[in-house]
């Protein structure tokens, strides 16, 4: 295990980017060396958060730098798969934003890039490191809540356009990482339908739908043209139903003691299945912030030489998920059988 600091460069300082520069510069084990972008107000943003980073305009300078380790790549989606795979090839531990790429083939390329490389290749889905996501996991894995019977999610807001990426690019990677994190079963078709309202070509809402092997099934609504800011994912098992609702100030999680019985015994059969109604728990859940779990994990990933939770493999299915239902969105809402190689 490496024991001294992993010296990092974050690339990209603007929206999102931003942010990383802020959990890496005050993070232990960890030196934020370098902040590149070509923008300069972004440098000078990034320079008022991390004073003893390098400020650079250019990627490819990083590549040859000894004292650049690891780089953060918080970038334009159209330039993951290309930043990711040439900073792998020169011996650079990669963290890159998500989606990872913006085809499979392309993230393919990227995960052999890695193991090529043998170094630490980690996705940004930060929702997997929500303290109250990991709870609704421990809760589906443990069989506390039953088998888990669907899914649906929320992610909706009155919010910003964007123009290179349509609602399905721009918010699924965060459901489609937590569904795929609650759900073991393989998934086996998806079907999407959407409409461009404010921009021709630019899906503003986009309704997805998932088959899994298992039966299961998972939605998700995602919109930024909603008069309410919503980010939850319900999962209804055969035990429990569970709540997780991320932009609930402090209630983050409602356990629902709710569901149907099977008795051992009836004789009518009308008392087959009986409706049970418990209590909602709402329980304490950890408050620290996402984004400096996931920062951690990162450099604890590299420093302990252990596989990242999000590694490029969960960061391929979740690309190819959404390949598909851009497919489907594209053909109206015809649903695309998944392949699992």
């Amino acid at each position: 295990m490496a024991t001294s600091d992993v010296k990092l460069a974050v690339v990209g300082a603007g929206y999102w980017g931003i942010n990383h520069v802020r959990a890496f510069a005050k993070l232990p084990g960890c030196a934020l060396t370098v902040v590149c972008d070509p923008d300069e107000k972004a440098r000078s943003k990034a320079k008022a958060l991390a004073p003893s980073a390098r400020l650079e305009s250019s990627f490819e300078a990083l590549l040859l730098d000894p004292d650049v380790e690891a780089i953060v790549l918080a970038t334009p989606v159209i330039d993951h798969a290309r930043q990711a795979q040439a900073a792998l090839l020169a011996g650079k531990h990669v963290f890159v934003e998500k989606p990872m790429s913006l085809t499979s083939d392309d993230a393919r390329l990227v995960v052999a890039a890695a193991e090529k490389a043998q170094r630490t290749l980690m996705v940004g889905h930060l929702m997997l490191y929500h303290p109250a996501f990991r709870r609704l996991v421990d809760m589906v894995r443990s069989g506390e809540i039953g088998r888990v019977y669907y899914l649906y999610a929320l992610r909706v807001n009155l919010g910003r356009l964007r123009r290179d990426e349509n609602a399905l690019w721009s918010f699924a990677p965060h459901d489609l990482s937590m569904i795929l994190d609650l759900v073991p079963s393989a998934p086996m078709s998806v079907t999407a339908r959407g409409e461009a309202y404010l921009q021709p070509g630019v899906e503003d809402v986009v309704f997805v739908n998932i088959a899994f092997a298992d039966r299961t099934m998972a939605q998700i609504q995602l919109s930024w043209l909603d008069p309410r800011k919503e980010r939850r994912i319900t999962v209804v098992g055969s035990k429990k139903m569970v709540e997780f609702d991320d932009a609930h100030p402090t209630e983050k999680l409602r356990i629902y003691d709710k569901g149907y019985d099977r008795p051992p015994e009836f004789t009518k059969y009308s008392e087959y299945l009986t409706v049970r109604q418990g209590d909602i728990h709402i329980p304490r859940v950890d408050g620290q912030e996402p984004l400096e779990l996931q920062c951690r994990h990162f450099i604890e990933s590299i420093r302990s030489s252990t596989t990242p939770r999000t590694d490029g493999q969960s960061g391929l299915r979740v690309v190819e998920i959404l390949e598909a239902a851009d497919r489907s969105l594209k053909s109206g809402g015809v649903p695309v059988a998944l392949t699992h190689e």
